[in-house]
């Protein structure tokens, strides 16, 4: 509907009586006294300091056109009032000459500041067919104390807007991966639809256009497209809806999780360890039927931990990441635990078995002496922690000139003495000692 339509409206609507209130200028009242001239230009300049600057209030835009809205159904159109006067002015009344146009937030009365400006929505809301056109007067305190705004729309029967689908099933769709379908909308009316509130509902669902709002011809069409994109794996449903149409087109989808998280070797094994040192062993993770992010790592023992990660992190689909899973024993023996990883694929929590054994560390001496002059049958090793007190260390003759002592600890300081032994049996007197340091 053109303005033009608007303006014959309105002059129809005049013909018929109806007019614009007029504004009349308030007249100030003086008493008749007689002064003499000086004194009367006197209190003219007294009188024009005091009066303060008339508050006015205007209307942005001055005329509100709707286009065609589907009788049931409503369309909203903002405006702006503006005090461009310098004293706040009271806006105490709203009338309208017709009950399809109203604004139905506002509260009167209410005060708008000087220089203030209040943004309101006028809506339309047509109950019968055609052309409805008319005025809002806004009642205050300014000196227009009658603000008139100019309004018309076109109330339009039945279904103007078609679409191409009835509804929109996007089907499974992988978890992080998106969907999209068109809608085509075609104005099969006979005058202009603004298309101006088209919105989608539900979870997982949005629109990619169109820029509202939109004027559709008649015989236009308007092509947009919807879009699904789960975040869970779980059944969505919403709608798309176009106030204008009126059109509710639902719409439905499934999301999926294809992804797997894929663990190389699936069981670690770190053989002996001395206890309180670190051992580590290598591991890949691998991301397959689709993007996998690691949100954290739980291990069953304090010995196994996973080695210089930072969560959550993502492996893209088909790639792989390799780790370091670290075993550090406090104990002697064997131990197990499970490592596991928690994530969004479907086996969202891949497990790895580990196993490893502590065992206190230990140190070896090795000593050596000169051969027998005499004919021996072989010799014994003495150990002591301090010189002069000795304990024999072979179980056996030992037939060689070298003997290595096993067992020993960390930080202690060890004294070995040796002797011979004939082959009657009798042992010969100790050696000279030498001492063995063990860091």
């Amino acid at each position: 509907m053109h303005y033009g339509h608007l303006l014959d409206a309105w002059a129809g609507r005049q013909n018929r009586g109806m007019r614009l209130p007029q504004q009349h200028p308030q007249r100030p009242f003086f008493p008749v006294l007689s002064f003499p001239a000086a004194t009367l230009f006197l209190m003219a300049l007294l009188l024009a300091s005091t009066v303060p600057s008339a508050a006015q209030i205007n209307a942005n835009p001055a005329q509100l056109h709707f286009g065609s809205t589907t009788i049931g159904q409503s369309e909203s159109l903002p405006i702006t009032l503006t005090n461009s006067g310098s004293s706040s002015v009271t806006i105490s009344g709203l009338s309208s000459t017709s009950g399809e146009f109203s604004i139905p937030n506002l509260k009167l009365p209410f005060v708008l500041g000087a220089g203030q400006s209040a943004a309101l929505n006028v809506t339309f809301a047509p109950t019968v067919g055609g052309w409805e056109g008319g005025e809002l007067a806004f009642t205050s305190t300014a000196s227009n104390k009658k603000l008139y705004v100019l309004i018309g729309g076109v109330g339009a029967a039945g279904v103007l807007l078609k679409s191409s689908t009835s509804s929109l099933g996007f089907g499974s769709v992988a978890l992080g991966a998106t969907s999209t379908l068109p809608v085509v909308l075609t104005n099969a009316g006979s005058t202009g639809i603004v298309i101006s509130q088209a919105q989608v509902s539900g979870t997982s669902f949005s629109m990619n256009g169109p820029t509202q709002p939109v004027t559709l011809l008649p015989n236009q069409t308007l092509t947009f497209n919807v879009l699904f994109s789960p975040k869970t794996a779980a059944s969505f449903t919403g709608s798309l809806v176009v106030p204008n149409g009126p059109l509710t087109i639902p719409l439905s989808g499934t999301g999926t999780n294809n992804s797997q998280l894929l663990l190389n070797p699936t069981a670690v094994n770190f053989g002996s360890v001395d206890i309180g040192t670190t051992s580590t062993q290598p591991m890949t993770l691998t991301a397959s039927g689709g993007a996998v992010t690691i949100s954290g790592s739980a291990s069953s023992s304090s010995q196994f931990a996973l080695q210089g990660v930072a969560f959550p992190f993502t492996i893209a689909s088909g790639t792989s990441v390799a780790l370091n899973v670290a075993f550090t024993p406090s104990s002697n023996g064997s131990t197990s635990g499970i490592l596991s990883l928690a994530s969004n694929a479907s086996n969202s929590n891949a497990q790895e078995a580990l196993s490893g054994t502590g065992m206190t560390q230990t140190y070896t001496v090795t000593v050596s002496w000169n051969p027998s002059n005499s004919q021996v049958t072989g010799y014994n090793v003495y150990r002591g922690v301090t010189q002069g007190s000795y304990t024999k260390v072979n179980s056996a003759l030992n037939t060689g000139t070298t003997y290595t002592d096993t067992g020993l600890t960390a930080g202690q300081t060890y004294y070995y003495v040796a002797t011979s032994v004939s082959s009657t049996g009798q042992e010969s007197g100790y050696s000279a000692a030498v001492q063995a340091v063990v860091p």
